[in-house]
């Protein structure tokens, strides 16, 4: 299967997932890949759209890519009956893990991983992503003691949430495989922040967003006219 098809097999439930479904496909068709959709009370609600290239990049000229052709779909799907804020985003480097590639492209660096069924009795795992077989994680636990299972083996598909924790290890790989990518795509590994970026530099920066019109949502307005880009 190619890079860009991989299913998720760790999803977001409830509107969340309404959200994904409807722009997952639009976002393929631009050549990105959906990592995440968030909704949060950020400025009243927030919509955070998370997505990235196949090779892990996602700049500032994507993000406005993907916001100009997700706003009108969402606007007509209509998931959410309030004003909302829309926010697309890279991953960045403390990375949602979502898909089997995620997880075998940092065999060996620290992860923190939920899960929605308890494995032995435990829900909550920190340790280093050690092997990936099929659909099944196997995670290298340094605070168990010898003599207990150090090394469970966990199903990719009943974990609620995973992602890289942020330490030097991870941010220096991270930073390495963002060169490499710009590299491989032609371009300076000073390239302005309005070309192709590392996912990690991308997140620090403000990504496109879309506004309501009134501050006071006291009635949501209909029509393409519903937000206002800035």
């Amino acid at each position: 299967m190619d890079e860009l098809n991989e299913p998720r097999l760790i999803t977001e439930n409830g509107v969340a997932q309404r959200i994904g479904r409807i722009v997952d496909s639009m976002i393929r068709s631009l050549g990105y890949r959906l990592v995440r959709v968030k909704i949060s009370g950020l400025n009243g609600c927030t919509v955070q759209i998370m997505a990235e290239k196949p090779d892990g990049t996602m700049g500032v000229n994507d993000c406005e890519a993907v916001s100009r052709a997700v706003a009108p779909l969402l606007d007509v799907e209509d998931p959410i009956s309030t004003n909302y804020h829309l926010e697309i985003s890279s991953p960045g480097i403390d990375r949602p893990l979502v898909r089997v590639s995620d997880f075998q492209r940092w065999i060996g660096y620290d992860a923190r991983v939920e899960m929605a069924i308890a494995v032995d009795g435990r829900k909550r795992y920190r340790g280093f992503i050690d092997a990936v077989e099929g659909e099944k994680l196997t995670i290298l636990l340094p605070d168990v003691p010898e003599g207990e299972n150090q090394r469970p083996v966990l199903d990719i598909r009943d974990i609620s949430e995973a992602r890289l924790v942020l330490t030097d290890a991870v941010i220096e790989e991270s930073l390495r495989r963002g060169k490499e990518a710009l590299l491989a795509a032609g371009l300076d590994e000073d390239a302005d922040e309005e070309g192709a970026q590392p996912a990690e530099e991308t997140l620090a920066k403000p990504a496109p967003r879309a506004f309501p019109r009134t501050a006071k949502p006291i009635k949501k307005p209909t029509g393409p006219g519903r937000f206002k880009k800035h």
